[in-house]
């Protein structure tokens, strides 16, 4: 589904993120990326999602190379991604249904889709009953909880997490873990990039990221 062959990242001043990346991902595969902070985790999620183009090297999802790929086409790969960020990136102007209809009316969902599709994302992760409520009223783990109920509601074959659990209690984060698990039971190809150890689980694929590097990949 995903592969990386000797993929390089370099930003303007010849800021090396990423060096000579290579490896692949199955669908269905559940995937921690590792490492210290500034290893290149996020710039590699950035890569898989066509957010940042690669410098050198080949990038394949479901058999398109994205280096070939059109801009005008960029946009509709993304939408088979969902995404998930540790700073939430909630509209706290708007109620928890409005946060995750947003994304659907964009795409052109039928209404009638969007309110199902809504609450079906609301009721996974525990927050039917908050529907009405405003982002602010959340504590940190529900506020996280509505973000991936967001992500989820496009019906993504790509869920994608920066630090998901960054700012939680062990409580909370085992909850978000827990998630990620159930959607990775369904089906969903699950990437979580993370610096907490205590979160991984051994029994899953560990890409381990250092000074841009791949240290180490370990298999299921």
């Amino acid at each position: 589904m995903i592969k990386f062959d000797q993929v390089h990242k370099r930003y303007p001043g010849n800021l090396g993120a990423l060096q000579n990346i290579t490896f692949e991902i199955n669908a269905g595969e559940l995937v921690f990326v590792t490492g210290p902070s500034g290893a290149g985790k996020s710039t590699l999620l950035k890569l898989i999602t066509a957010i940042e183009p690669a410098t050198h090297g080949t990038i394949i999802f479901e058999n398109q190379n994205l280096s070939q790929v059109k801009s005008t086409s960029i946009p509709y790969i993304r939408r088979k991604f969902g995404l998930v960020f540790q700073d939430h990136k909630l509209l706290y102007d708007r109620n928890c249904f409005e946060n995750i209809a947003l994304p659907l009316e964009i795409n052109g969902v039928e209404i009638n889709d969007i309110r199902g599709r809504v609450r079906a994302a609301l009721d996974k992760v525990g927050l039917l009953n908050r529907e009405k409520s405003m982002p602010i009223s959340l504590s940190g783990g529900e506020q996280q909880r509505l973000a991936i109920a967001r992500a989820i509601a496009c019906r993504p074959s790509i869920l994608l997490a920066d630090e998901p659990t960054g700012n939680l209690d062990k409580k909370y984060a085992d909850e978000i873990m827990n998630l990620f698990y159930s959607f990775q039971e369904l089906g969903v190809t699950v990437i979580i990039a993370t610096h907490e150890m205590p979160i991984i689980s051994k029994k899953h694929k560990q890409l381990y990221l250092q000074d841009g590097n791949l240290i180490k990949m370990t298999e299921q």
